[in-house]
């Protein structure tokens, strides 16, 4: 259709056009033109969203309606620092990379604001998010956002303001509790059962992103059981629902309105949104608030060994599939561990009749069993199946398998038995006390000491360095050079050699092979 460019003569041409086509329809079908309301009730079943679509929608805003009302925003503010610059500190310093060292580099008057002796710093301001989970007034946050702070002030979401009145944390979980006195009853979440989440499963996050309140933002559930490294005790949900700085603290939640988990962190290159953000799973998180509720700190059973997950390399040794089970490397002296008969190389299957697939299962069913009880253990070691009974016990606050004391580059013996293995690239001796003393191992510690670990060879692509010790070749213990000959001697590089190694920091499997 052309356009006729005069003043009203397009109008003209249009109709003129319509006309043409209406004809024709009559000559084609002998169907009357179809009536104005028919054509709109066409545009509006074209329009509505299909009924999956409109579900969904309503999922979203059922999580939302259900959630926000109990939704806080969260300021804190710092205590005082105080900077003593008569000890030759220079102010410059303290704020090189920010704004302000820019300031003290184009103006010299500012550091005359820092002289003489001690100076107090502002007090600094950061924003979180947070939950009602008890109509009195206690609130679900993250640790992070409240601790250390000098002043905690509550937002609620009809605009009231309150400063907290206790605060409680627990730094291994990230997970902290706020209690504060409002006049009256406040609305609260549903807590939800994070280990029913699963992959994929739609879920919304609210929070106070760059201190705007109230924000929901929805993505699914990326992953389970991550462990960025960024807290003691992980087993974090990963969800791609925008995560940005002010969210921490906040639900994150199910369509069904339930809270599953409390947003912790994001991993980003941008400082901000950028698709992977993670959660405390709401079951742990709940378990650590009880206690935190009860009794104002957290109280974990052990048993007292270090542990490892079954690899691709280590899962041939073990004739086990990848992931099943945790391996223990090391039980420490006088545990509970060491009292049920536990042996570094044990394979852990089961504890408590819950199924194990890595060191955080283990983990997370230990520490939340009862101390003084006792449980079954299901292991496997040297290819058989048997149960021990543990009794766990509670963890001490100092708990920890490994010395501070780093690695020494080499032994230094004063009369030396070396041993050389020149298929496996390295020199060993015994080893005795006094060289396990000098290298930072405990008196518990046996085996041979690596002295001397060849470039390229099998034992250097293993990560073996010098200064470690050998514990076990394959599910022998060796305390003596003989002892190590005696135990590889039937072994092959082809196939694999098991050997259990160890630090002053801890133990591990590792698995070499003939070099490619």
């Amino acid at each position: 259709m052309r356009l006729v460019q005069k003043n009203g003569h397009w109008i003209v041409a249009l109709l003129g056009a319509v006309s043409l086509a209406y004809s024709a329809g009559l000559m084609r079908d002998r169907l009357p033109f179809p009536s104005l309301a028919v054509s709109q009730a066409r545009e509006t079943q074209a329009a509505q969203a299909p009924p999956e679509a409109e579900a969904l929608s309503s999922g979203f805003r059922h999580a939302a309606k259900a959630a926000l009302p109990a939704m806080v925003s969260i300021e804190v503010r710092g205590k005082v620092a105080h900077v003593n610059h008569s000890q030759g500190a220079d102010p410059e310093d303290l704020f090189e990379g920010s704004p302000f060292g820019e300031m003290f580099k184009r103006d010299p008057r500012f550091k005359e604001l820092f002289k003489g002796g001690q100076r107090q710093m502002p007090r600094s301001h950061g924003m979180g998010s947070g939950f009602v989970i008890d109509p009195s007034g206690i609130i679900l946050t993250a640790n992070h956002v409240v601790a250390d702070a000098d002043q905690v002030k509550v937002k609620l979401h009809d605009g009231r303001e309150y400063v907290a009145t206790d605060v409680k944390t627990d730094a291994s979980t990230d997970v902290a509790i706020v209690r504060i006195q409002p006049e009256g009853k406040l609305p609260f979440v549903r807590m939800g059962d994070s280990d029913k989440v699963e992959i994929g499963e739609w879920v919304v996050a609210i929070g106070s992103p760059f201190g705007l309140d109230a924000t929901v933002t929805a993505g699914i559930i990326s992953a389970k059981g991550r462990g960025p490294g960024i807290a003691k005790r992980e087993d974090f949900l990963q969800t791609d629902a925008a995560i940005n700085p002010g969210n921490s603290g906040g639900p994150l939640l199910n369509l069904n309105g339930e809270v599953v988990g409390i947003n912790t962190a994001i991993s980003t290159r941008s400082g901000g949104y950028d698709g992977v953000g993670f959660a405390v799973p709401i079951n742990l998180a709940k378990w650590v608030a009880d206690q935190l509720i009860e009794k104002g700190n957290v109280s974990r059973a052990y048993i007292g060994v270090a542990i490892q997950p079954v690899d691709s390399e280590l899962s041939k040794q073990f004739n086990v599939p990848v992931g099943k089970g945790a391996i223990v490397t090391q039980v420490m002296p006088g545990s509970p561990a060491a009292a049920a008969k536990l042996e570094a190389g044990d394979l852990v299957l089961k504890f408590n009749g819950k199924e194990i697939h890595g060191p955080r299962d283990l983990q997370g069913v230990v520490e939340r069993l009862k101390a003084g009880e006792t449980y079954p253990l299901h292991v496997m070691r040297d290819g058989k199946e048997l149960t021990l009974k543990v009794t766990t016990k509670e963890m001490p606050k100092d708990f920890s398998l490994a010395s501070d004391t780093l690695v020494q580059e080499k032994a230094a013996p004063e009369t030396p038995e070396v041993d050389s293995f020149s298929d496996l690239g390295i020199e060993i001796e015994a080893g005795k006390p006094d060289v396990l003393k000098k290298l930072g191992y405990n008196a518990d510690a046996t085996g041979v000491v690596v002295t001397l670990v060849k470039d390229e060879s099998p034992a250097a692509q293993a990560g073996i360095r010098e200064g470690m010790v050998i514990e076990k070749v394959g599910s022998k213990k060796v305390s003596s050079p003989a002892e190590f000959k005696e135990a590889v001697h039937s072994a092959s590089l082809d196939k694999g050699l098991l050997l259990l190694v160890r630090t002053p920091r801890g133990s591990q499997f590792v698995v070499l092979r003939k070099s490619a």
